[in-house]
This record gives C-alpha cells, sequence and structure tokens, in this order.
C-alpha cells in the first residue's frame, strides 16, 4: 500500500477530530432548531416546533439531547392539533443505528406532556410518521421512556374508544431503568365508560415484546368492575397473560362488548380467579364465585383460532338458585341486567325472547353439575346435570338431567337459532316421581304415596318460551301405576260431605290408588285431553277437555264416580276453568245426570296402548293400569276395583 493515502487517511481523522473537537465546546446549539424543524417536516409532512432551549451533548455510544417547549403536530385528519406537547423533553440517541439511517433513542424522559394518539376510520394511525401514516415500520424505536406528571390520550372512532390516562413515574427506585409506573385512565372503551387505576413496572418493559410487564390495576368498564394483579407480555397484542383476576357485574352477557365470548344473560355475579392466555387460547381456571344465589366453579376456555371462538368449560355448583336459571330461559331478569323486556302481567310461560343474534358468532361445549337446588317457587327440583353444546347457532342440551321429587326429568331440548323463529323441539321422559314431593304446597297432597312416569315429546316455534308452547305439536302423557292417595283428598273431589267432615274431626288416612292416566295430544299449542282418569278404592275420577298453552287457558271437566254410598253428596261434575295465573274451579250444576263421559275417557283405545312403556311392572305385582289397558286393547268393559 503506497503512503499517499495513507496521508489521506490520517488527514481525514485530523479534520474530523478537530471539528468534534469545535463541536463538543459549542455552548449554544440553538442554531440548530430550524434545521431540525425542518428536515423532520420534510420528512414526514407535520410541524416540529423547539420553542425553548436546545441541548446538545455528543457522546459514544450515545448523544444527550434536551429540548424545552417542544410540540409536533398531528396531521389534517387528527381532531387534536398537535400529537405531543411537551414542556421537556430529554433523549438519549444511540449513535450507530444513525450510520444506518435509523434513528434510535436509548431512553427518552417526558416532563409535564400531553400526548394525543389516534387512529382514523379508515385504519390511519398518527403515530406511524410517513406521509400517509400507514407503515408500521416509519417509527421511532425507544427502548425506554420515563414519564412525569403527563397525560396520553387515545381515540379509535371505529372502536367508540376515548381514554384519557395520567402517568407518573417514581423518581424513588435507586435503579433509574426499572422505575415504575402509576397511572389513571378515564373514557370510553367500545361503547362503555370506563375508569381504571393502578402500578405497573418500568415504561421500558412496554416495548419490549419478549418480556413479562408486571401490572396490578383496579377498574370499571360499564357495570363490570375489574381487578387483576400478574404479568402481561406485550401490552398492546397481549402475547401472554398470567393474572390473578376477580371480575363483577350486572349480568355475564355484558362481557360481550369486551371479549367478543356470548355469554348468557344473567343476574348479578362475582367470581375470581387465574386468567392464563397463549396463542391462540384463553382460560379462566380454578375460578369460584357466586351468579345471583348461586355458587360457581370451575375452568373455562376459549380457543380463537377456528372460524368463530370455541369456548369448553366445566362448572360445578354446590347450591343452585333455581331463579337463576330463569334468564336461560326466557324468565325475567334480574335488575340491573341489559334485558329490558317484560313478563306480560298476567303470564307464567316466559315471555322474553331468546337473543340469538349473537348465537352464530362462537361456538361451546360447556358441563353444568349442581349438586342442590334452592327450590324457587316450591318446585320440588333437587339436582341438576346437562350437556350444553352449541354449534352454528344450533343450541342442543344432551343429556339433560333434572332430579324431580325423588325421580329423574331427562332428555334432550334442542333450540335451533339459525331459523327466524326459533325452532324448538323437547323429549323428556319423567320417571319414578313421587307424588306427595311433586306437589309440596297441596296440604291433602302430604300423605299420597306413589309414583309418576311420564313422556313428554314437543315441537314448536317462537323466540320466547311461550311461544314456542303457543304453536307446539306432539304429545304429554303421565302415569300413576300404583300407590296411595289422601283419603279426605278424594273425599272432597267426590263431594263426599259426611265422610269430609268425619276425617277432618278424626284425621286423614290413606286409600289405594289403582291407576292414573294423563295423557294429552297436543296441536297448535291446544293440549285435548284423550284420556284422563284417575281410579282409586272409592271413587274414579274421569275427565276431559283443553289445555291452550298460548292464552294460558284451561278448559277441563272432571267427573267423580263414588264407588260407595253417601248419605250426603252432591253428584256433580267439577269445571276448571280460567287462566293459568288465576284458575277457577266451580260446580257444573247444569249436567248432574251427565255420567258418559268415563266411557268416552276410557274408549281411546290408541292413546292408552301408547302409555304401556310409562307402566313400571318391575315389582311383579299385578299392574291396575296394564289391566285397564289390556280391557281397553280387547274393547271389554274397564273392571271395577
Amino acid at each position: 500500500m503506497s503512503r499517499r493515502p495513507l496521508i489521506w487517511l490520517g488527514l481525514t481523522l485530523l479534520v474530523l477530530a478537530g471539528l468534534l473537537l469545535v463541536v463538543a465546546n459549542i455552548s449554544n446549539w440553538n442554531w440548530l432548531r430550524g434545521p431540525i424543524s425542518q428536515q423532520v417536516s420534510d420528512r414526514t409532512g407535520r410541524e416540529l416546533s423547539i420553542r425553548g432551549d436546545l441541548e446538545i451533548h455528543l457522546g459514544w455510544p450515545r448523544t444527550h439531547v434536551r429540548m424545552v417547549e417542544m410540540t409536533f403536530a398531528n396531521p389534517d385528519w387528527a381532531h387534536e392539533k398537535n400529537m405531543i406537547t411537551v414542556q421537556q423533553v430529554a433523549l438519549d440517541v444511540a449513535m450507530a443505528p444513525l450510520f444506518r439511517r435509523h434513528i434510535v433513542f436509548d431512553r427518552v424522559e417526558l416532563d409535564r406532556a400531553a400526548v394525543f394518539l389516534e387512529k382514523s376510520v379508515d385504519g390511519k394511525k398518527n403515530w406511524l410518521l410517513d406521509r400517509k401514516q400507514s407503515d408500521d415500520q416509519a417509527r421511532i424505536e425507544i427502548n425506554h421512556l420515563a414519564v412525569n406528571d403527563s397525560r396520553i390520550d387515545y381515540r379509535d372512532p371505529a372502536e367508540d374508544t376515548l381514554l384519557s390516562a395520567e402517568l407518573l413515574t417514581s423518581e424513588n427506585s435507586p435503579d433509574r431503568a426499572a422505575q415504575p409506573l402509576a397511572f389513571k385512565v378515564s373514557g370510553k372503551y367500545r361503547g362503555q365508560a370506563l375508569t381504571a387505576e393502578g402500578q405497573g413496572g418500568s415504561v421500558l418493559m412496554l416495548r419490549d415484546n419478549t418480556l413479562p410487564y408486571r401490572l396490578k390495576v383496579t377498574g370499571r368498564i360499564g357495570s363490570t368492575h375489574l381487578s387483576a394483579d400478574g404479568r402481561i407480555t406485550n401490552l398492546l397484542k397481549l402475547s401472554n397473560v398470567d393474572l390473578d383476576i376477580g371480575v363483577r357485574g350486572d349480568s355475564l352477557a355484558q362481557l360481550y362488548p369486551l371479549l367478543g365470548i356470548v355469554f348468557p344473560d344473567t343476574p348479578r355475579y362475582n367470581t375470581r380467579g387465574h386468567l392464563l392466555h397463549e396463542a391462540r387460547w384463553w382460560r379462566y381456571e380454578k375460578f369460584s364465585g357466586q351468579v345471583g344465589n348461586s355458587d360457581i366453579a370451575g375452568t373455562l376456555q376459549v380457543d380463537t383460532g377456528g372460524k368463530r371462538p370455541y369456548l369448553t368449560a366445566t362448572l360445578n355448583s354446590s347450591h343452585l338458585d333455581f331463579a337463576d336459571l330463569g334468564p336461560l330461559v326466557g324468565a325475567s331478569a334480574s335488575p340491573g341486567t341489559d334485558r329490558t323486556a317484560k313478563q306480560p302481567a298476567g303470564r307464567l310461560l316466559p315471555a322474553i325472547p331468546f337473543r340469538t343474534g349473537r348465537w352464530n358468532r362462537m361456538d361451546a361445549d360447556v358441563k353444568l353439575n349442581a349438586q342442590s337446588i334452592k327450590r324457587a317457587q316450591s318446585l320440588p327440583i333437587h339436582d341438576l346435570s346437562t350437556r350444553l353444546q352449541l354449534r352454528d347457532a344450533v343450541l342442543t342440551l344432551d343429556p339433560l338431567r333434572f332430579g324431580v321429587a325423588g325421580g329423574t326429568l331427562a332428555g334432550t331440548v334442542k333450540l335451533d337459532g339459525s331459523q327466524q323463529p326459533i325452532r324448538a323441539a323437547a323429549d323428556l321422559k319423567a320417571r319414578k316421581i313421587n307424588i306427595a314431593r311433586l306437589f309440596p304446597t297441596v296440604e291433602l297432597n302430604k300423605t299420597s304415596i306413589g309414583q309418576v312416569n311420564g313422556d313428554i315429546d314437543l315441537k314448536g316455534r317462537g323466540d320466547t318460551v311461550a311461544a314456542m308452547l303457543g304453536s307446539a305439536d306432539g304429545k304429554l302423557a303421565m302415569v300413576i301405576d300404583g300407590g296411595e292417595i289422601s283419603k279426605l283428598m278424594m273425599e272432597t273431589v267426590s263431594l263426599h260431605l259426611l265422610e269430609m267432615l268425619q276425617l277432618k274431626l278424626t284425621g286423614d288416612e290413606t286409600i289405594q290408588i289403582h291407576c292414573g292416566i294423563a295423557d294429552f295430544s297436543v296441536k297448535q299449542g291446544v293440549m285435548q285431553a284423550n284420556t284422563l282418569v284417575l281410579d282409586t278404592n272409592i271413587v274414579r275420577i274421569n275427565g276431559n277437555g283443553q289445555v291452550n298453552l298460548g292464552n294460558e287457558q284451561l278448559d277441563l271437566t272432571v267427573v267423580p264416580k263414588t264407588k260407595k254410598l253417601s248419605l250426603v253428596a252432591l253428584r256433580t261434575p267439577i269445571n276448571v276453568k280460567g287462566s293459568f295465573a288465576e284458575p277457577q274451579v266451580g260446580l257444573d250444576k247444569g249436567k248432574l245426570a251427565m255420567r258418559g263421559l268415563g266411557a268416552v275417557a276410557l274408549g281411546a283405545i290408541n292413546p292408552l296402548l301408547a302409555l304401556m312403556p310409562l307402566i313400571d311392572t318391575g315389582s311383579g305385582k299385578d299392574s291396575d293400569c296394564e289391566r285397564l289397558i289390556g280391557a281397553a286393547k280387547k274393547s271389554e268393559p274397564v273392571p271395577s276395583r
């Protein structure tokens, strides 16, 4: 190598060293404010203004810059004039990246700053520094950010979000790189009012997408209250979440705008558990709490990797209040829920619409087990287990099992929410239900002994339970094969006045039930009695008529046929009319001579034959119901017992 290039290199280094020496001794850098502002404006199309002093302390590997009274303008579409207004800003600029035309701030300190971050409806972001605010690479890299007495606002009109945060970093930390952050936030998130406050780790960690960020926060979104303590990796994208979390609110359904997960309308709830998130799944595990008056515990997980979120859950309740299940079947919601519809006055069947508009936004597979049921309105239900599946807006409860009055009511319920109105189907079987426990509020029934078996097979259409039943087709049948019942009750039905008085004085006793049958065909919500009979030692009660599920009206006639001679008896049919809510029972004085109703009821051979599977002959004894049906099959007179 010749000596001339070495000489030129030496001279160049000497000149550079001299320039650096001169620059290093410059005490007033304000002359650079104009050139810097011009360069920024040329690159971004937005004005940078430095009205106070500019200080530069050259160094390697970083140079320190301090500016006073600086503003940086917003693009024309933004709501605020300036994106940043700061009383004082200190920057540590990494020198090596500058040779690659890349700006990296090792540290940024803001004092009394106001920062306005905004997204436009068409997706532009004002913190991106290209002229169209659309290039995610056109941003300055900040390794550490410290703020003092500052505010950051965020606006996203497409999400109906407007937040304002007050930020403060602690100056008491001995490690400046680990200064914790305190914050208060207010505004609205996705249309719901939000307030929050808490503490976090160093702001530096917010920029690191790989390190867990420590966060402790309490807040409220709408009527939902939240407290959380744990770690989040990548706060903007939530790459990983590991939080102990507590949530309470008026209804789980109100979480949908926040999480995009469809929960049912519920009474007020309060839960606490462990929230985990990784990749495409969220998991709320080992949680426990209350929903209404019911305790609830379990684990649920949401997988967001499919065409729609997929929820799986196992839920357990030691004490489930049956009233808390009301909103799930369209009954009146508890105060505070976001369902404004009300149950019509004088109607018992639930008439609040199911909200199927959200059913196709997620799939679900949920198992629920309730060990005991707190009885609502004296319902004799003592336990519940079911598997709820939601697929393509079709909700299925299969299996569905209630423990009812010592027996079971089990089967399948299906609601097809992909069609309007909803298509509903119920196929349920009642087995070994105890008579006395079935009507616990009926005083004369408490001494009864016996079991009820039955089948319910109904299909209907409607967006409420009332509408579904009001349009239903199918059948409903119940059979009592043997047992005992209150003698006073039967004497009362037979209107044996002297016997009623005697039992009132001496005390009730029981008599044998030979057979009881209630068989209805259902068409367009009208239940037509095919067979109504209760045969006991002292009376056979026959009946006919209709039950209209559409308008909730009763029109039944019951005829008691005594098997004993009574000195004082009112031999007349009994009418049961009126509404479900206010039934009216009265004597039919115009039909005293009518005695053919029993023959009509027991002459319906085909319906009777269909009831054979409901007769329990497992005890090995002769079955009175089987003999009654057998006689009808042969068209023989039904024998009296």
